[in-house]
């Protein structure tokens, strides 16, 4: 089976907090689980907006793993490729929110089943056949084996003639920056699109100066376009000749979480569809603010139909 786009990486489950203000390490209430896992949440919010997509990843043998696949299901997700390990129990992230909007994360991941990902299930037909491919920091951060799996499939991508994009989701508090840009550096010399915040193309980039002087950066690095996320800012989109600046949708937020995964499903969209890179970049914002306004990083993502008329309200 081809689709047209493909993502590979963790897939977990998130159990958060019921009320804020929680921490992890005090007996409190939690709910979940949602379906996770930054790649997930995007081929997840790609696949509710129309897109033909598949996904490469592992889960366990388990009621973690089932509610995942019931999600692809639902959503039309191709999941023949990933794989169902009776050895490893799926991945895990436990979340607490704070008043001021902060989150801490407490992950299973590496020793789950989602860091079994591993060079040996990159098919170079399915990959070949796909027109875009969007690979995630986290999925680099995750081990050697993840990483020399997402470097395998974006040089097959781009021999099939399809384009990468990447967005860094960095974790330099697990690896540290210089060798979150040591792992990154590959990518960034490969991929057609990056997709950072202001924070990580200041690190990628490896300046302490403007998001403009760090975007034109990683636009020298070799990406074609650079489309900086600022949340409820909105959106800057670069390339070597213009500079656009895309204003956001105002929402009720409930949780943030998975909003820049669906903004880059907004975005690829918009590339599929061959629009012009503003009106690409206000779909990304509609899709990346809607993904916001229910609790679970995958519930609030639209359909096409339901972002569309979103649209026409603002």
């Amino acid at each position: 089976m081809s689709v047209d786009v493909i993502s590979l990486g963790e897939m977990l489950v998130e159990v958060m907090r019921k009320e804020i203000d929680k921490p992890l390490d005090k007996p409190a209430d939690f709910i979940g689980p949602f379906p996770s896992g930054a790649p997930a949440i995007f081929i997840d919010a790609a696949a509710r907006i129309g897109c033909s997509t598949g996904f490469i990843g592992v889960v366990g043998d388990d009621d973690f793993g089932k509610c995942l696949l019931d999600r692809f299901k639902r959503d039309k997700i191709d999941s023949t490729h990933v794989q169902v390990r009776d050895d490893r129990t799926t991945a895990v992230a436990f979340v607490m929110y704070n008043s001021d909007g902060s989150r801490k994360f407490l992950y299973h991941i590496p020793r789950a089943a989602a860091g079994e990902l591993n060079p040996d299930m990159i098919d170079s037909e399915y990959i070949k056949s796909a027109k875009f491919l969007h690979l995630m920091g986290s999925v680099l951060s995750t081990n050697e084996d993840c990483r020399t799996a997402c470097y395998k499939a974006m040089k097959l991508m781009k021999e099939g003639g399809g384009k990468v994009t990447f967005d860094p989701n960095l974790r330099p508090e697990l690896l540290g920056i210089d060798k979150v840009r040591e792992i990154c550096q590959p990518v960034l010399e490969i991929c057609d699109v990056v997709m950072p915040s202001g924070e990580e193309a200041r690190m990628l980039a490896g300046t302490e100066g403007s998001d403009d002087d760090a975007c034109h950066a990683l636009l020298a690095k070799g990406a074609s376009i650079v489309a900086l996320k600022r949340g409820e800012k909105g959106s800057v989109i670069y390339t070597k000749d213009e500079k656009i600046v895309v204003p956001s949708f105002k929402v009720t937020e409930i949780d943030p979480t998975g909003a820049g995964d669906c903004f880059d499903a907004g975005f690829i969209y918009g590339m599929l569809e061959g629009w012009e890179l503003e009106k690409t970049a206000r779909f990304a914002n509609a899709i990346g603010a809607l993904g916001t306004t229910k609790k679970g990083p995958m519930e609030g993502a639209p359909t096409l139909e339901e972002a569309l008329e979103f649209m026409k309200k603002d």
